[in-house]
């Protein structure tokens, strides 16, 4: 069953909704910068927020991306995860120019996990890309929160996602 957001007011649809709370995640196999493969074992005992987006080149992914690195500076024993379909080489070019330190940035361009967390946009000229959307796991991989951002252009609510971190 599709999720219904929207695009600039009109709508579109991902493949499917977002973990329930409670529920366990998947592994994934995302890219780094440094084309090395991350999947959950990386951030094992870790709690986990995943920032996922469309694309690193819109003003809206960057201000969340931005807005995750400043507020991860001051989280124990988390990591915030930005997750699109961008390529690798892009992600990195951004994090560099723009001194994101505190956040690992991974791509799905050749993944499944806009599938496997059934976020992939399904129609509109955005079919393909992944929606906005917010994951937090506690540090053994149960989600204690999600947000799939109803309107795309708008930034997902910080504040809860950060509150159910405590």
């Amino acid at each position: 069953m599709s999720t219904t957001i929207t695009l600039k007011g009109n709508e579109i649809h991902t493949i499917g909704a977002l973990p329930s709370v409670g529920t366990t995640i998947r592994d994934f196999a995302l890219v780094d910068s440094g084309l090395n493969v991350k999947t959950l074992e990386n951030f094992e005992g870790k709690k986990k927020v995943f920032n996922i987006f469309p694309s690193i080149d819109t003003g809206i992914c960057a201000a969340s991306a931005r807005k995750f690195n400043e507020e991860a500076s001051n989280l124990e024993n988390t990591v915030v995860i930005n997750v699109s379909k961008d390529l690798p080489f892009a992600l990195g070019r951004f994090c560099a120019a723009e001194g994101l330190n505190n956040v690992e940035t991974l791509s799905d361009f050749r993944g499944s996990f806009g599938d496997d967390y059934e976020v992939t946009i399904t129609d509109s000229p955005m079919q393909g890309l992944l929606s906005r959307a917010v994951i937090v796991t506690d540090e053994n991989n149960k989600v204690v929160y999600t947000e799939q951002v109803p309107e795309i252009v708008h930034e997902p609510n910080y504040n809860a996602a950060l509150a159910a971190l405590k």
